[in-house]
């Protein structure tokens, strides 16, 4: 334990600083993860709203929340061409 007064708080505010973000990044893991089971327009919106405030708040670097956010659109509109060959199969 330090014994400096400054290094006692600093001790307890990471304590909490370190408990909020476990929170954010539980919450953001369990969006992305949603959204990428789901692939509804929602859920993909709702992740990339928290992808966005997770970089702005540094819990993820920016480029990390890009890739993500690239990613879970790949899948989505994978999907919805993969709808649009199906149908056209089914009306020829």
């Amino acid at each position: 334990m330090p014994i400096i007064k400054s290094a006692i708080k600093k001790v307890r505010k990471d304590k909490i600083r370190t408990a909020r973000n476990k929170k954010r990044e539980l919450a953001l893991k369990a969006l992305i993860k949603k959204a990428r089971v789901t692939k509804s327009a929602k859920d993909i919106q709702a992740a990339f709203s928290a992808l966005d405030k997770a970089a702005k708040v540094n819990l993820i670097h920016k480029n990390k929340a890009s890739r993500l956010k690239s990613r879970l659109s790949k899948g989505a509109s994978g999907q919805k061409i993969a709808k649009k060959k199906i149908t056209k199969k089914n009306v020829q």
